[in-house]
Formats: C-alpha cells, sequence, structure tokens
C-alpha cells in the first residue's frame, strides 16, 4: 500500500495541507504501552509551523487527538488512530497554482499520474503529511525506550556550505534544541541562522543535511537481503518531502580507501564483541552490529521561492509563476524531529521482527 509503512509496526498516513485534518493510523503496537496525547505532542511541538522566524509562519497548534486504540492511558493492541486538524489553512493563496505547475514541486507529476491534484498548498504531497509519521514516532520511541537505552539523536550539519567538521561526541537533546536551526554547536549555528535570514530576504531557499545517530541499540536487528536495516532506513529518510541523498557510516568517502583502511576490526569489549572503528555505520551484512549508527540526510532547497520563474500551464503553454502562501526558507530544523521519527519507526519495526523470528519458537 503506498500510504504505509512498516510491516509488523506499520503506520498509514492520510490527510492533505488545506483539507479539514490530517493524521495517522497505527498498526501493531502492542498492549499496555502507557500512552498519552501529552506523549506525542512533545514531538509534534518540535515538527510544527510557526515555531521561529527561520521556517514558514503558518500558524498551527497542531493540537493531537487520539481517537482510537487506548484506553485508560494504555494502548489496547488494536489499530491507535491519531488525528490533527488543520486550523490555519488559506487555500486562495494557491489559486494560480490551479492552473500552473510549480517548478520541482510535485504539481505536473501528480497530474500525470492521478489526472487531477489537490493544487492547495500542494494537498497530499505537502509536508504537512510528515504530522503523522512524527504522532507515529513518538510512539515509536515510546517503545524503543521501553525495549531499552536506545537514543536517537537528528541535528542540522549542514546548511549550503556552513557544517559541522565530523561527528564528534554523541549531541544532547538540550544542545540541540538550544538554537532554532537545531545544530549542536552554538557558533556553526548562529552562521547557519545567518544565511537562511539571507536567503529568505532575497525571496529564496537553501538546503543542507541532518546528521542522524543511533546508540545503544542491540546487535542482530536487520535482515540479510531486501530488508537490510540500511535500506529500509534509506527508504524512510528518503521517502521524505525534498529528501535527495543518503549516505551511513563513511558513504561516498569509503570510495577513496582501500579495504584494509575501510575495515572495521573486531576487538572484545566489557560489553562483548566490538570494533575498533565505526566505517560501517553500526550496519554490516545488513544487520546492527552493537556499535553507534550513524547516517546524513540531504535535502534540497525548498522548490517555492518567492521570485519569477517559468513553467508551463496545463495546457501546455509557457508562462511565469512568482510563489505565493507561506513556506519555510530551509526545511532542516523542521526535518529534525521528522528524521528521528522515521528512524524510530524503522528500528521498532525490526525489533519486533527480530523478536518474533528469535524468541517465539524454541527448538
Amino acid at each position: 500500500m503506498p500510504n504505509t509503512f512498516g510491516k509488523l509496526f506499520s503506520i498509514s498516513t492520510w490527510g492533505e495541507s488545506h483539507g479539514p485534518a490530517v493524521g495517522v493510523v497505527i498498526d501493531g503496537c502492542p498492549p499496555g504501552l502507557p500512552l498519552s496525547e501529552a506523549d506525542i505532542q512533545v514531538e509534534l511541538d518540535r515538527r510544527r509551523p510557526g515555531q521561529s522566524d527561520l521556517v514558514t509562519p503558518r500558524k498551527e497548534a497542531d493540537r493531537v487527538e487520539i481517537l482510537a486504540g487506548v484506553f485508560e492511558g494504555r494502548t489496547t493492541g488494536v489499530p491507535i488512530s491519531l488525528l490533527v486538524r488543520n486550523s490555519d489553512a488559506r487555500p486562495g493563496a494557491y489559486d494560480e497554482m490551479r492552473e500552473k505547475f510549480r517548478p520541482s514541486h510535485a504539481d505536473f507529476t501528480y497530474q500525470a499520474k492521478y489526472g487531477l491534484r489537490d493544487h492547495r498548498g500542494g494537498g497530499r504531497s505537502s509536508a504537512r503529511e510528515t504530522i503523522g509519521r512524527v504522532a507515529a514516532g513518538a510512539v515509536a520511541k515510546k517503545l524503543l525506550a521501553a525495549g531499552g537505552p536506545v537514543e536517537i539523536r537528528a541535528y542540522v550539519s549542514r546548511v549550503q556550505d556552513i557544517g559541522l567538521s565530523g561527528l564528534g561526541e554523541f549531541p544532547t537533546a538540550a544542545a540541540v534544541e538550544a538554537t532554532p536551526v537545531r545544530c549542536p554547536d552554538a557558533a556553526v549555528a548562529a552562521a547557519m541562522i545567518k544565511r537562511i535570514e539571507d536567503v529568505r530576504a532575497a525571496g529564496d531557499s537553501v538546503g543542507g543535511v541532518v546528521t542522524c545517530r543511533v546508540r545503544g541499540l542491540p546487535a542482530g536487528l536487520g535482515e540479510p537481503v531486501f530488508d537490510r536495516l540500511e535500506a529500509d532506513l534509506a527508504k524512510a529518510m528518503l521517502s521524505l518531502p525534498a529528501s535527495k541523498g543518503f549516505e551511513i557510516g563513511s558513504g561516498y568517502a569509503g570510495t577513496f580507501l582501500r579495504g584494509s583502511e575501510h575495515n572495521d576490526a573486531f576487538v572484545p569489549k566489557a560489553e562483548g564483541v566490538g570494533t575498533a572503528t565505526n566505517r560501517s555505520g553500526g550496519v554490516q551484512g545488513g544487520i546492527s552490529n552493537g556499535e553507534e549508527i550513524y547516517f546524513t540526510v540531504a535535502f534540497k532547497p525548498v522548490a517555492t521561492v518567492m521570485k519569477p520563474q517559468a513553467t508551463v500551464d496545463l495546457a501546455g503553454h509557457a508562462t511565469e509563476l512568482t510563489g505565493r502562501g507561506r513556506h519555510d526558507p530551509c526545511v532542516l530544523p523542521r526535518a529534525v524531529p521528522i528524521v528521528e521519527a522515521m528512524t524510530a519507526l524503522v528500528l521498532v519495526d525490526h525489533w519486533m521482527r527480530n523478536a518474533a523470528q528469535t524468541h517465539v519458537f524454541k527448538f
């Protein structure tokens, strides 16, 4: 199903940017997990628009409502239905887009595929769809916390050509959230903020990179062929609006090394077997090896810019279009909680699949 992600722990998102509401149905959540709207709201508040001058000024509280699947504060094991109402939709800002295709948006491809489209803010192709992912990711994070001390930390590591050098220490949540750009280095964050502000003032947009790191994950999660852990992480990340690239571990940089330089030697550690280096990014043969998982996701500049751009209309005639409405000049700050949510969804699904394979039957 094109709107469903995951196998044992699966989610189906629904809704459009300027429709009455958006939401998600979560299937496969075990019964008995303590869950409240407040648990989910804390993650949605990190994603919502209007939280700083660096993001879209659309004013949405993004208050989540639990419609089903939770009784007396605990999950019941049946599907969980979550809803967030749209309250500040302004579809009139997109009237011109009814007849004209926005460059580098999904307008033309949706029209080509379905023969019609919801032009209001991009409809289903809008990043507002990610509300359901973040809400479901909050549930997945609670499950991971119940399973062990797993930490997922995403942060902005580069805005255009301004970035961090290397991984450094595992950042704290406080350091990431200390600035509106969500970069844990205060000096680099200040330069990033200045770049985004300058770009916005010019009516333009800018892209960059989000880094995500996971520690505390046990060895053995993942599958050996088509559902390799890194493959599912890649699919999760490349399903995000504006994402254009994914690298795990050494990524493309590893192609400059020889095998003898790139290999991660096994060494004894207090908790068992480990590796002296981690160019594999915590995954070998599609399965987690117990080391820190780290990967990066590249996001393109936001396609809607407040400048005239050449395009065509529904009849194929050349025309011009200037962006209107409320848009992020840079998606990166709000992408951070979305990347964390998708990571949590992948890890929970693989944890459950691993448990089903290794702990149900005893021979």
